[in-house]
């Protein structure tokens, strides 16, 4: 076997991590829309002068997404070992 097919192999292009490696894709998606919209959140509630409890939720509701995307990754994770 040539060491670009191996490394093909090790990338994740076999069929039985076909799910799991479109699940690590989704995945990565929820995790940097998540940050960019914590972000965009700040920059306007800090600009229509949200209050604390407001802004506090929006914590509360990244950290929950950020919570979900961890068990998921571990999840993924574990599912890949054999």
């Amino acid at each position: 076997m040539s060491r670009t097919r191996a490394a093909q192999n090790k990338m994740g292009s076999d069929p039985k991590h076909e799910g799991t490696s479109r699940e690590g894709r989704r995945l990565a998606l929820l995790i940097a829309g998540t940050g960019v919209a914590y972000i965009g959140v700040q920059i306007i509630g800090t600009s229509l002068g949200w209050t604390a409890r407001t802004m506090g939720f929006f914590d509360l509701a990244t950290l929950a997404i950020f919570g979900y995307a961890l068990v998921s990754a571990f999840m993924i994770w574990r599912s890949r070992q054999e």
